[in-house]
């Protein structure tokens, strides 16, 4: 039985039971993770510091966030000849970002395209340790003003949401997504990178669960530079499935095994061609584009089992835009939820913006419950909405954590 309950805003907030089965106990779960230098990755990451750094530049100059979108990136793949032993970049890779963002505000002018392309070669050097921002990347603003109705938002006192859309966001990570998100982490890690410098940071992870049988399938650039031949190449690849098999097991829950195989595509007939060679640690440099909105979502995995939004929250403006800001908020008030409600399996919470509407009034709220066994939706009901209804009250100081680049969108 469904309940709605006015909370501290004028929006009612729907709970209502879900049936079925919890993705963590379905027979099959598919769940994917891109690191930190895959091309799509780089995008995302790119896309959002390029926002926090406008931000940065309005509050300092005129106090508040000006109208600004950051979403739209490309990277195009350039152009590399690995070797054993060490290769060459022959043509850097380019990266393309931009969209819409304030230039003149208050008596101030903005270089809008100076702030993108520095955040991004900031961002590529203090993240990608093998690519020189300065050489091996061509970075290109394609920033221009936004329209005057879209800007006009941001001279209002109310904060109303600049769009008419729709986000959704769960909670708990199920054992599967939260065993792909460790193994990027770890493969990427200080720790493990130093006792195998080898391994580039362009790492992709797919799981495929049956049962309690979890199979990962991994890919991990290598940088050529550190492999002096095929035969180390493949004794180096073994260790590493092997070492991060052992990690992975020993942090298995409900699972009963992991199985692990990495670069699948490598053939030690092929000479240099049948390995994943790379002279700069990921595929951008000479295989792979990227793209924005094409990388993990906002709680950093791509969840095949679960319903995901369309939109590409890396980039967007954190004070109204509601694609942004309700992305990750849906997740948030899940997870707090979640926490802090007993009697919970499952939750799934949903967001619904109207254009022009405050944002912390949605046009819907809704929270799908999947109740423990013996716990009664009904009875649950009235402290899902009140911690639905505070989450939705801060969503103020929320905002301000986005400004600050402080969750991460990837």
């Amino acid at each position: 039985m469904a309940s709605t309950r006015m909370a501290s805003t004028r929006s009612p907030i729907v709970v209502e039971p879900l049936g079925g089965t919890p993705v963590a106990a379905q027979r099959v779960e598919i769940v994917e993770r891109k690191g930190v230098g895959h091309p799509d990755t780089i995008c995302d990451a790119v896309a959002e510091q390029v926002s926090v750094e406008l931000c940065r530049a309005y509050l300092d100059a005129v106090g508040r966030v000006l109208h600004h979108n950051a979403d739209k990136g490309f990277l195009v793949a350039g152009h590399t000849i690995p070797r054993l032993g060490g290769g060459e970049v022959l043509e850097p890779m380019r990266l393309l970002v931009g969209d819409r963002a304030t230039t003149d505000a208050g008596g101030r002018h903005f270089d809008v395209a100076a702030i993108a392309t520095a955040a991004a070669r900031g961002w590529i050097g203090a993240h990608l340790r093998h690519v020189d921002p300065e050489r091996h990347v061509v970075v290109e603003s394609t920033m221009k003003p936004g329209s005057v109705e879209l800007t006009d938002l941001y001279g209002r006192d109310t904060i109303g949401a600049n769009d008419t859309s729709a986000a959704m966001g769960y909670a708990p990570l199920s054992e599967t997504e939260r065993l792909v998100i460790a193994a990027e982490r770890y493969l990427n890690g200080s720790t493990f990178q130093a006792a195998f410098p080898e391994a580039g940071q362009d790492i992709k992870v797919m799981a495929c669960r049956t049962d309690a049988t979890l199979g990962l399938t991994v890919a991990l650039a290598f940088v050529d530079r550190f492999v002096p031949s095929a035969a180390a190449y493949f004794e180096r690849k073994e260790a590493i499935r092997r070492d991060l098999q052992a990690y992975l097991s020993a942090q298995l829950e409900h699972l009963d095994a992991v199985t692990i195989d990495l670069n699948t595509l490598d053939d030690p007939t092929r000479g240099e061609g049948g390995m994943y060679l790379t002279v700069l640690g990921t595929s951008a440099e000479g295989g792979d584009c990227g793209q924005v909105g094409r990388g993990n979502r906002v709680n950093g995995v791509i969840p095949l089992n679960r319903p995901i939004g369309s939109e590409a929250a890396a980039g967007k403006n954190p004070v109204r835009h509601v694609g942004k800001i309700y992305t990750l908020l849906t997740h948030h008030i899940a997870d707090r939820i979640q926490r802090e409600v007993p009697g919970i399996d499952e939750v799934y919470v949903w967001l619904c913006s109207q254009i022009g509407r405050p944002i912390d009034d949605p046009w819907l709220a809704s929270a799908q419950v999947r109740p423990a066994a013996g716990a009664d939706v009904r009875e649950l009901s009235p402290a899902v909405e009140r911690v639905f209804a505070r989450e939705l009250a801060a969503i103020g100081g929320f905002t301000e954590r986005l400004t600050r680049g402080e969750l991460r969108v990837w």
